[in-house]
């Protein structure tokens, strides 16, 4: 079952991390483009979007993997009641909000932005309507025609960004490809470059729909009222969480604009100071790349082998290698985290926050063992605990955010991260050992963790530079990876 899951969490994770690779070549074409102010822009914008996603779906991709797998005879009929839900619900929000465009706009503080509003409000329709084919897909193990539909998207994404940023600009006014300009005139607007950065997102996402094909065929748009609300009850704390999870994961780039003080960065405005903050974020990616492509995998398998009489044994190996790999990323990302910036972030302006990147890190891994932790409440079905420790959680997030942002700025976001993600985990293991014990080795896990944490602190109080500082470093990964092998290895001989 280990190497089944570990099989198909290497393909999830091969797709999504070449996939976000190359997605997060964006970042130094619009962190050269666009200085730290108008950056700040996209990623509050964005942070709007990740809510509102989960607004969307309100919990229906995993009502679905509970229903379809409770009940096999049942999955079509689980399939059809929750795609139909969400695509005549997502009409409704969407055409509110494209209706509403130019208030939403005012209301945000970028008055003339309406139509950057509306393509938001297309990019979150679609995203929300193959939500649940990607669900069908996941659950029938059809991990290639995944693969395929996210690189290929992610693609035609770079591409379009790549056009609309840099060529559009070079055709208009710099007389590259003469030819191409009536083309580009017809609907080039260099003052817009800002939302061109969505309408790429959008006409990447259409190419979603050709590999969706199959999982569209047999459809039938129809609702079973009283099936329907079974799966809304099951999926609404979902959603309750989902609101409060992205609280927890984007409140600070919502939030940070609003609550710094005036002047806090000498000769920076609140918009240059998110600016800086989203494209430091970005640095995790390495981290969040593994935990999303361990999600993917691990969701339907934790379901599927849910009856298993040694489920819990299993699930409790399952969270001590996760810990293993994730301390290993944090390592690696922490000590290179000078040259990897020079790759993914272009102006200089943009590096000042990279203090940042260690504690997201190890807040990103606190949030992929509460993910662990939280199959206890989807497996008894007792998921309005997750509501809880979740809206727990939010309430840690926004409290650290309000006093800590004035503070110290957006150092303060990223420690209310960490305390955030951490109270869930040590909430949700209290609780979770009550309704579905699993003797998870959490000194082991401790151990990975401070051996991690503790050969970080150690390296960085020698301040090394340059190869000296990316041997030594390197180094200390390779010595953690050795230590960390070897501890499995006595714990499997010891029987312990």
């Amino acid at each position: 079952m280990l190497k089944k899951l570990a099989s198909q969490t290497a393909i999830y994770g091969l797709t999504t991390i070449i996939g976000r690779f190359l997605n997060y070549l964006l970042t130094p074409l619009h962190t050269s483009i666009f200085p730290a102010n108008e950056y700040g822009i996209v990623t509050e914008l964005y942070a709007y979007i990740v809510v509102l996603n989960v607004i969307f779906t309100y919990g229906m991709e995993t009502a679905y993997f509970r229903f379809a797998t409770k009940d096999t005879a049942q999955s079509i009929k689980a399939y059809n009641n929750a795609l139909t839900a969400i695509f005549f619900s997502s009409l409704l929000f969407s055409g509110l909000i494209f209706t509403f465009s130019g208030q939403i706009a005012d209301l945000l503080g970028y008055s003339g932005t309406a139509d950057i509003v509306k393509w938001i409000a297309a990019i979150l329709a679609l995203d929300a309507v193959v939500a649940i084919p990607f669900a069908r897909i996941r659950l029938l193990n059809k991990v290639y025609l995944f693969a395929g539909a996210k690189i290929s998207s992610i693609f035609l994404n770079i591409f379009f960004n790549i056009f609309f940023l840099f060529l559009c600009p070079l055709i208009s006014s710099e007389g590259w490809f003469p030819y191409l300009l009536p083309f580009v005139h017809s609907f080039y607007q260099p003052h817009h470059s800002i939302a061109y950065v969505f309408v790429a997102n959008l006409l990447s996402n259409v190419a979603y729909l050709p590999f969706l094909i199959p999982a569209f065929k047999g459809v039938k748009f129809s609702v079973n009222f009283k099936y329907t609300k079974q799966m809304l009850v099951y999926g609404l704390p979902i959603l309750v969480m989902g609101i409060a999870g992205t609280i927890n994961d984007v409140f600070s780039r919502i939030m940070l604009k609003s609550l710094l003080p005036e002047n806090f960065y000498p000769g920076q405005s609140s918009e240059t100071a998110l600016g800086i903050f989203g494209a430091c974020y970005k640095m995790a990616v390495f981290m969040t790349l593994a935990i999303q492509a361990f999600r993917f995998a691990s969701e339907p398998f934790f379901f599927s082998n849910a009856q298993d009489k040694n489920a819990p044994e299993l699930f409790a190996k399952v969270m001590k290698y996760f810990v293993l790999v994730c301390m290993a990323i944090f390592l690696f990302v922490s000590v290179n985290a000078g040259w990897l910036s020079d790759f993914l972030i272009r102006r200089e302006e943009y590096k000042e926050g990279l203090n940042i990147v260690p504690v997201l890190l190890i807040a990103n891994i606190f949030m992929g063992i509460y993910f662990n932790l939280s199959i206890w409440y989807k497996l008894t079905d007792k998921t309005y605990w997750g509501t809880y420790i979740t809206i727990f959680g939010a309430a840690i997030t926004v409290a650290g955010n309000y006093f800590l942002i004035p503070l110290f700025g957006y150092y303060g976001s990223v420690w209310a991260n960490l305390a955030c993600y951490s109270s869930m985990a040590v909430l949700s293991y209290i609780i979770g050992q009550k309704y579905y014990a699993i003797n998870y080795p959490i000194v082991t896990i401790l151990g990975y963790m401070g051996i991690g944490i503790a050969l970080y602190l150690f390296l960085d109080t020698f301040h090394l530079k340059g190869l000296q500082s990316l041997l030594v470093g390197n180094g200390m990964v390779c010595a953690y990876l050795i230590i960390a092998i070897s501890i499995d290895s006595y714990l499997k001989r010891m029987k312990l």
